[in-house]
């Protein structure tokens, strides 16, 4: 196999770091995202979302406001790089979003309409293998990876520096820390040859939130939130594939000065679509909707996504210098 077609295998991993931003979003952990690649590889993810729904999109608690309407327009943009530590694939992230938020909320009895504008809190995610492949050091260890079935260990943390003005609920920024823990596993089903690709995915994680003691002058506390994300991926083509895509929410109870609110109990579907532009290059377009939120007090929350990636690899890159010299 051509070094072009290695990079090739790195781009259709690092197509799905465009999704990063669920994290911020929805927190929702797109598709592929897992999948490994050569140790030393690099992705820049530009996102643009569309959201609405009773709840803000830019906290990853969900917490649900009965009656209200809240529109987003969210972009991001991060880095990914993947390494190798103790001999197993890992990968850090840095997501930053920002974008426009508005909605009608109520206060002290009053509904007013809200917005603000600039960027939220960035996130920072460290991802470990823990069963499963080696780390890929080169690229015959690319070309012969399948990751059969295989766990990570994975830890986000969110920087509360993001906008946020304490005159009002809604924000961009949270004001307070707040991460997950989590175990993404990825279980292959068939031959792992392009085109032909098959996955069932799971990120089983816990939300962990701090308190927020300027809450419109209150004190906001979040119990912990439990996330079940689930997939199964489909390659169509070589350089097309698609996921169907759930979640499950539970938890994240929240209490503003001893004043409890609904627990969640909310379920999500969705649909991914990824595309390789070229070898450095790919598309990624989504929509998820929760369901069964028909009550005022239900989570209900839908957006669209597209992303674009541009991914590399130092070594593969020099490999295509080579071939396009002779």
């Amino acid at each position: 196999m051509k070094p072009a077609t290695c990079l090739s295998i790195f781009i259709t991993t690092m197509l799905v770091i465009g999704a990063l931003c669920p994290h911020e979003a929805s927190a929702q952990v797109p598709a592929r995202f897992y999948w490994k690649t050569l140790s030393g590889a690099n992705g820049v993810p530009l996102v643009v979302q569309s959201m609405n729904g009773n709840t803000n999109p830019f906290d990853v608690s969900h917490a649900v406001t009965p009656g209200a309407n809240f529109d987003a327009t969210l972009a991001l943009a991060g880095y990914a790089r993947t390494f190798s530590l103790f001999d197993r694939s890992a990968m850090a992230a840095i997501i930053q979003p920002m974008g426009r938020l508005s909605g009608d909320v109520m206060v002290a009895g009053k509904t007013s309409g809200q917005s603000a504008n600039g960027f939220g809190d960035p996130m920072i995610e460290f991802d470990i293998n823990i069963l499963g492949p080696k780390a890929q050091k080169n690229i015959p260890d690319a070309l012969r990876y399948e990751p059969g079935f295989s766990v990570d260990l994975l830890g986000d943390l969110a920087l509360p520096i993001g906008k946020y003005d304490c005159s009002q609920p809604l924000n961009l920024g949270q004001n307070r820390w707040y991460g997950r823990l989590g175990a993404p596993i990825v279980w292959q089903l068939g031959a792992w040859v392009p085109g032909r690709r098959t996955t069932v995915e799971l990120l089983p994680a816990v939300w962990l939130f701090g308190a927020n003691d300027d809450y419109v002058g209150k004190t906001l506390e979040t119990d912990p939130m439990f996330q079940l994300d689930a997939h199964v991926t489909r390659d169509f083509t070589e350089d097309f594939w698609g996921s169907f895509d759930a979640a499950w929410y539970t938890g994240g109870q929240a209490t503003v000065d001893s004043v409890a609110g609904e627990k969640l109990n909310n379920f999500g579907l969705g649909l991914t679509l990824g595309y390789k532009i070229n070898d450095n290059l790919g598309l990624t377009c989504g929509y998820k909707s929760t369901v069964d939120d028909s009550a005022s007090e239900d989570l209900r929350m839908s957006q669209f996504m597209v992303s674009l990636v541009y991914g590399w690899h130092p070594l593969v890159e020099g490999s295509k210098r080579l071939q396009g010299e002779k």
